[in-house]
């Protein structure tokens, strides 16, 4: 089995178990997002800062590897006109499930961002891709792709994990291994007994990611670190991840 389809398979798991990130809004918040009174998260604990968001309204927004009924029934009720990319069907059900008790109509796409994505170019004013990058090996192709669905001038807002959280054990109080973690490259991390609910998941370094970014055309605006949200690392506010607005 390819490790995309083990990852999606894990995922929904996890939904079926109430994982965070894959239980939806409920109706009071899409009613206050109605009014103007709405945030999203790319990464676990601070949100968007409103400033990054171009003039919603009637904006193409591609929520990518966004699956869950989180970020898009916000965006959706911020009057911009949304399709979701994810390769979980419990997390793509979310989305089904919101928009059917909303009243809204979204495009909802089932397939794996690590494949040319299913759309023509420079289709998008703005693509959202909170953290999920962890979950697949090579990043390079991902920001090429979207950049060629973004319209010049589009905005790229996505979470990154900086690899930090591999390094440590489930306790987060010994470092117990190196980077990069990369189970394909490595197959006895996949028989790690604490790993063995984690799916396929990979270490990318800031240089990594921040390089690939400006390599596909981007320019990078604005970061800001976020931590865990949870966890040893988190009570010691220990940044692990990375939230990045860039433009085409």
């Amino acid at each position: 089995m390819r490790y995309q389809d083990i990852n999606a398979r894990t995922i929904d798991e996890w939904v079926a178990e109430g994982w965070e990130w894959g239980t939806p809004i409920d109706h009071e918040t899409y009613e206050r997002a109605k009014r103007g009174d709405w945030q999203i998260l790319l990464t676990p604990t601070i949100p968007v800062p409103r400033g990054w968001f171009p003039d919603l309204a009637g904006a193409d927004v591609l929520g990518l590897a966004s699956g869950g009924g989180q970020q898009m029934p916000i965006l959706t009720a911020a009057r911009a006109r949304c399709t979701v990319l994810d390769y979980s069907p419990a997390q793509l059900e979310s989305e089904r499930l919101v928009a059917e008790r909303e009243g809204y109509e979204i495009e909802i796409v089932r397939a794996d961002m690590t494949q040319r994505l299913p759309f023509a170019d420079a289709r998008f004013d703005m693509v959202v891709n909170p953290v999920s990058l962890c979950y697949v090996r090579e990043t390079d192709p991902i920001w090429r792709e979207i950049a060629r669905v973004l319209r010049p001038g589009g905005v790229l807002l996505t979470g990154l994990d900086t690899g930090f959280n591999y390094v440590v054990d489930q306790e987060e109080e010994h470092i117990v291994r190196g980077l990069p973690f990369d189970p394909i490259a490595d197959p006895e991390l996949m028989a790690e007994p604490e790993l063995e609910d984690a799916g396929v998941q990979f270490s990318h370094t800031v240089g990594e990611l921040l390089g690939g970014i400006l390599h596909a055309g981007f320019t990078i605006d604005d970061v800001y670190d976020d931590v865990n949200g949870e966890g040893r690392l988190s009570e010691l506010n220990i940044p692990t991840m990375l939230a990045v607005r860039a433009h085409k």
